[in-house]
């Protein structure tokens, strides 16, 4: 709700506060005193049109502020928190500023944010029903909530069981286009694989067998050169059998070993070097061993070493395309190998989604007939019971009815297709959009297949049009609230502002209208600018715009009226003279059968 409003700087009014209240609030005061720069001062805070000349003359700027109490779970908000509000004790301070030259400013929290989002706020915490205003229940979208939570579990019940089916339907939905957008690109990445699977098994590497054909080129490439040096070195460690005194490396080792063993027993250090010697004796000879095993052992081979490097030559060619070595690359035969299998088992999947989305078609196509049953059964209620309003209100042969339509799905010529695959993925992706119910393929959405609107007959013999063509300025807020009145608990706006609400009533129907607003006040707060002493008796608090001038300024200010000085505004009211002992009497007549009318109604 609000709270309070602080208005500086608008039309006539140069500092008024507005100290608001659960319950009905009436705005009262004379002529051209500034009772309407109260509502377009809510219209401002709350993202309405900024007009730079609204702005009081002599003054740098328009500033409305405004202290709002909202339950912390509101959507209204966590928007605003989102935005970067901060709450104090579960108050929203809001504020909208617009400069002389036509430069507006909002504000939450002190925090400055788009103006835009003060508007998208009011969605959730006020409904301004007056004669330039923009009606939040004029709005399709608007009226069709309204209507479900007038018809109640009939339509909520079922319209929750349909949201979620809803989603699901959309998931699945999402998932076959985007399977079926993806229909080529599926193909391609499939032929690709089988390719490489097919290129990899025809060559069938062994891991290592690159590094391993590596180092058997590099010996077949130099077979003499090793051949060579392992001769050389053999000869060397045991001389060469054809010559005559050549000296050999086994040879001179095996003659210090024996001078040392011939003393080794005079000294324990000298016998470990013969034991060195010794050991190195056997060394060599091993070497020297192996090293004419290899000198057998190697020899030169042309036609292997074509082979071999013919085979690098082909793995290196896998090694471009699938992996830096033949580990990697049957790593990725290995993925290759499972991705092939997803792709391949994409047809099943395909007949899968489109089997679960006929199934949730079909209930989702239920759901949708019982939801708009309900919401045609209601709309009948509802449209006799705001008739029934109307009559009251002064406007006895306003007829209104609540049209609930559906609109068909539009037939789209499918375009000629470049392959049979392309083809089958158009047929998969149809009927996606659509929803057959009672024969008819109707567009679906998230909250049905309906759409509502109110629709008003003014007269006999009138054709029935939407509220804002149906009616004039002076009844459209008498319609609205006519209309809140039999929606009272269902709207979920916690504020109702109407303007000028009695124009062009008096007499009993101003009765009616007060006992309404009573009403709709018992579940939200109200305020109301009006003329009417009828309606202002049914206030629970009276706040009078009162308008003083010094002869060269005219200024307005509101305060809040106590029990006697409400009598005398009544009076006023009701006789232009504000101390008529008649007129008095006449204001606490008003006054007591208001009380009564609203004790009678809380029984």
């Amino acid at each position: 709700m609000l709270e309070e409003i602080r208005i500086r700087g608008l039309g006539v009014i140069d500092d008024a506060v507005l100290e608001l209240s659960p319950g009905l609030t009436v705005v009262t005061g004379e002529t051209g005193a500034g009772k309407t720069m109260v509502v377009t001062g809510l219209g401002l805070l709350f993202g309405g049109r900024a007009d730079a000349g609204l702005i009081r003359p002599g003054t740098a700027q328009a500033l409305v502020e405004g202290r709002i109490v909202m339950p912390a779970d509101s959507p209204a908000i966590q928007r605003a928190v989102d935005a970067g509000a901060e709450l104090e004790d579960g108050v929203l301070l809001a504020s909208r500023a617009v400069s002389a030259e036509g430069r507006s400013r909002g504000y939450l929290s002190g925090r400055s944010v788009p103006v835009g989002l003060l508007a998208d706020l009011a969605e959730d915490l006020v409904a301004v029903h007056g004669q330039a205003d923009q009606q939040r229940l004029l709005r399709p979208a608007r009226q069709r909530a309204a209507l479900d939570q007038y018809a109640g579990s009939a339509v909520t019940e079922p319209l929750d069981r349909y949201a979620e089916t809803y989603r699901r339907l959309q998931e699945i939905s999402r998932q076959l286009a985007e399977l079926v957008h993806r229909a080529r690109d599926r193909a391609s990445d499939a032929d690709f694989l089988r390719f490489g699977l097919d290129e990899i098994a025809k060559i069938a590497p062994r891991p290592g067998e690159d590094d391993e054909l590596a180092v058997e080129a590099e010996r077949l490439s130099h077979a003499d050169a090793l051949r060579s040096a392992a001769t050389v070195a053999h000869e060397s460690l045991l001389g060469d059998p054809a010559a005559v005194t050549a000296a050999d490396a086994a040879g001179l080792i095996g003659t210090a070993h024996a001078a040392l063993e011939q003393a080794r027993q005079h000294d324990a250090a000298l016998a470990e070097l013969a034991d060195r010697l010794a050991q190195i004796s056997y060394l060599l000879s091993d070497v020297a061993s192996e090293l004419a095993s290899y000198t057998a052992g190697i020899e030169a081979d042309p036609v292997r070493l074509a082979a071999a490097q013919e085979r690098q030559a082909v793995l290196a060619g896998l090694r471009r395309k699938y992996g830096a070595d033949m580990t990697e690359v049957l790593a990725w035969a290995e993925r290759a190998t499972i991705r092939l299998a997803e792709l391949d088992g994409v047809d099943d999947w395909l007949d899968e989604l489109v089997a679960d989305r006929e199934k949730l078609g079909t209930e989702l196509a239920a759901m949708a007939g019982e939801i708009s049953m309900a919401r045609q059964n209601a709309a009948q209620r509802f449209a006799a019971a705001v008739t029934a309003e109307l009559a009251a209100l002064a406007m006895p042969h306003a007829r209104v009815t609540v049209a609930v339509t559906q609109t068909p799905l539009p037939s789209v010529p499918s375009a000629p297709s470049d392959s049979g695959q392309a083809s089958s993925a158009e047929a998969l992706a149809t009927d996606i959009a659509g929803l057959e119910v009672d024969g008819r393929l109707l567009v679906y959405g998230s909250t049905g297949v309906d759409e509502v609107e109110i629709l008003l007959a003014a007269h006999p013999g009138a054709p029935a049009r939407p509220l804002a063509k149906g009616a004039s300025g002076g009844e459209l807020s008498r319609i609205m609230l006519a209309v809140e009145a039999v929606f009272a608990g269902a709207d979920p706006a916690p504020t109702f502002v109407f303007d000028e609400v009695d124009a062009g009533v008096g007499g009993k129907a101003a009765v009616e209208v007060g006992r309404r607003l009573a009403r709709l006040a018992r579940t939200a707060q109200v305020l109301v600018v009006t003329h009417l002493p009828q309606v202002a008796a049914f206030a629970d608090r009276h706040l009078l715009v009162e308008k003083t001038s010094d002869g060269r300024v005219t200024s307005s200010g509101v305060i809040t009226l106590d029990e006697p000085s409400r009598l005398r505004e009544l009076s006023r009211m009701l006789a232009g003279l504000e101390d008529s002992a008649l007129a008095r009497a006449h204001a606490e007549e008003l006054l007591a059968t208001a009380r009564a009318a609203k004790n009678e109604a809380e029984r």
